[in-house]
């Protein structure tokens, strides 16, 4: 038995597959996606910032055949370089750096004193909780984001990806010619728009479902549409190859971003409930409870909108949203309570970003979620093909 799906509109790979008895559904990895990467899956892990990232999981996803993603943004240029060493020394497949772009007039501010008496006195009952002395005024709330790019240059990861907005047209030129492919989210159709005008390689199309800070830069992270609206309104208006994201946690989800035009995924969540992650024990076994099934959107962690599942922590903030000073200095603020507590267990305290999805979550090890993501996806297409 040999056919086709009947009338599937969007993506190459949905075009391009067959399916028979023997193979499944074949071929539907055969992207511009995994072509442009290199990868034999056109699957990418979510890059996780916060320190959430581990080159153990980025590896593990690679050598699995997806390409594996390190958030760096919290680190120095010399952590950058360490980073890139270390996973070059993991595997010899294909992964990619991460980076988040300064919002306009980000870098310039700085909260008065008394302002920033005001945040910390806001967060002083979690301070003295988590046994943790009141933080004094720093000489930076954030790294050097310059200093960040030319080290990614210097080095030349594979695949440099990049959040909240879109580096210079130097920065991308000095990419392509340096053979570093270039990956940028858009959160809506204009983003979307800028990042192909800009000549990146690839274009994640991150819709509100997913976990984490929303990656928006030219609209208001509120207003970012689902994945399912978000993937076909960009596939009719840019000829980039789209990935997308949001909501991706098993073949059926995986086939329906295929149908509605993306050549590609991206999955975040499950890879952090992952063993190979750097999420603590804590943060993981919250991602696998009843409790997953909430998550919201909120600033009271970093200053930014992010999605993540209810806890105490949030609850009790929830009041102050408003009042919250922006990224990066309400980031910088909460860090030292996130890192305590990790390292107690309090996972009442702790930033669990999460998407809506979540309760999806099967695996622990990194391979045998892509193995199950493959198969699954080939399965549900077969599925499709024979009705």
């Amino acid at each position: 038995m040999a056919g086709r799906l009947p009338g599937q509109g969007g993506g190459a790979s949905l075009r391009q597959g067959t399916w028979n008895d023997d193979e499944g559904f074949s071929m539907w990895t055969d992207t511009r996606v995994a072509r442009k990467l290199g990868t034999r899956l056109p699957l990418v892990q979510g890059p996780f910032g916060g320190g959430m990232s581990s080159t153990r999981l980025a590896a593990a996803v690679s050598e699995a055949g997806g390409l594996g993603s390190f958030g760096a943004h919290h680190l120095s240029a010399e952590n950058i370089e360490a980073t890139v060493r270390e996973l070059r020394g993991l595997t010899s497949r294909p992964f990619a750096i991460n980076l988040w772009v300064p919002l306009e007039g980000e870098k310039a501010l700085r909260p008065t004193p008394a302002e920033f008496q005001a945040a910390v006195e806001r967060l002083k009952p979690w301070y003295d909780e988590l046994g943790l002395a009141q933080p004094t005024y720093p000489s930076a709330f954030s790294q050097d984001y310059e200093a960040q790019v030319e080290a990614v240059l210097a080095l030349k990861p594979p695949v440099f990806s990049f959040i909240f907005g879109i580096p210079s047209a130097r920065v991308l030129e000095a990419c392509r010619a340096a053979g570093i492919l270039t990956a940028g989210t858009a959160t809506n159709v204009d983003e979307g728009l800028a990042l192909e005008a800009a000549g990146v390689d690839l274009i994640v199309a991150s819709g509100s479902e997913a976990g984490g800070h929303r990656a928006s830069f030219l609209r208001p992270a509120e207003e970012s549409p689902a994945t399912t609206a978000l993937v076909p309104q960009l596939a009719d208006r840019v000829k980039t190859p789209l990935i997308a994201s949001g909501g991706i946690a098993d073949g059926r989800t995986v086939a329906t971003a295929l149908a509605l035009g993306a050549e590609g995924v991206q999955v975040g969540t499950a890879f952090l409930a992952c063993e190979e992650s750097n999420a603590s024990d804590a943060y993981r076994q919250a991602l696998r409870q009843e409790s997953a099934r909430g998550t919201v959107l909120t600033r009271v962690f970093s200053g930014r909108y992010a999605r993540g599942i209810k806890n105490r922590f949030l609850r009790e903030m929830m009041s102050h949203e408003r009042e919250v000073p922006p990224y990066p200095i309400q980031n910088w603020l909460t860090q030292p309570l996130r890192q305590a507590a990790a390292r107690q267990g309090r996972e009442d305290l702790l930033s669990l970003w999460a998407g809506q999805n979540a309760p999806l979550i099967r695996h622990t090890r990194a391979a045998a979620l892509v193995d199950f993501l493959e198969k699954d996806t080939t399965r549900v297409l077969g599925r499709l093909a024979g009705l």
